[in-house]
């Protein structure tokens, strides 16, 4: 008989990190990692919060710590490694969730801005998918392969106005998680490399869309730009940190070994019209 523990979808005796992880996606996909049996390292540059969030994980019996990381910083990378490392015995997942929007027409757009959000998007992933590789891959400090689960969007499969800096970064995480997969395969290295997609989430970021929709002159209201926001997804609601923690859960598990260089789009229909 399959019990709870034999299932695939489990995740005991696996050790995860994850950036981004004090609040909204990052957040939710840490504790449903916990949840599932993993060991988990919570990264982010909001330490208050991120130690908030690691503390109400241990308390719902799960095990977890807290590491300061700014993900464009190559060394703090290197270092939450090793301490996740040092911590749990090992590096088996790595959630590559760290990220920042900014909705402005191309001509208002500073390069500064465009840059700064390359840098946490784009750089971000590169670096920790680097020390995440280093790590898991044969004579590495963990060294027993993995998986690398990169948070994309929906935005980096289809163009929005506004969002110009946020979907050219997006897309570059597709195609790196893509070439990035099929390098580790080709190495025979054990890593799996795969993106996630998710349209408009309940999350701090997605509540100032409507918003900047508005300001933008997309919409006429906050309250007509929410409701704008909601019919893009024909399942008729907005997504929920849980949708997607679900979905890294299982790229994440021993169910999706056979599973690398795919984007999985999770968006109540929202690419599907």
């Amino acid at each position: 008989m399959t019990t709870t523990k034999d299932c695939k979808f489990r995740l005991d005796g696996k050790v995860a990190l994850v950036s981004g992880a004090s609040r909204g996606l990052g957040a939710a996909c840490a504790e449903t990692l916990a949840h599932a049996g993993a060991k988990v390292m919570l990264t982010d540059i909001l330490e208050d919060e991120g130690r908030a969030t690691t503390e109400k994980i241990v308390e719902s019996g799960g095990e977890a710590a807290f590491e300061f990381l700014d993900v464009t910083n190559e060394e703090q990378w290197q270092k939450a490694v090793a301490a996740a490392v040092e911590r749990f015995g090992g590096l088996d997942v790595l959630v590559n969730n760290a990220g920042v929007e900014i909705m402005k027409p191309i001509v208002a757009m500073t390069l500064e801005e465009w840059r700064g959000v390359q840098a946490i998007n784009v750089d971000g992933v590169f670096l920790g998918a680097k020390a995440a590789i280093t790590a898991m891959m044969p004579g590495g400090t963990a060294g027993r392969g993995g998986s690398i689960i990169n948070l994309s969007s929906v935005a980096g499969c289809v163009g929005f106005g506004g969002l110009s800096a946020y979907s050219a970064s997006k897309g570059a995480v597709r195609l790196f998680t893509k070439a990035a997969a099929i390098e580790c395969a080709g190495q025979g290295w054990g890593i799996r490399v795969n993106s996630v997609h998710p349209a408009v989430v309940k999350t701090a970021m997605a509540d100032s869309l409507a918003r900047e929709l508005t300001d933008l002159g997309s919409a006429a209201s906050e309250e007509e730009a929410e409701q704008a926001l909601l019919a893009l997804h024909p399942l008729g609601r907005l997504g929920e940190p849980a949708d997607v923690a679900a979905v890294v859960q299982f790229l994440a598990s021993d169910a999706s070994s056979w599973v690398t260089g795919s984007e999985y789009v999770v968006d109540g229909g929202f690419t599907a019209q």
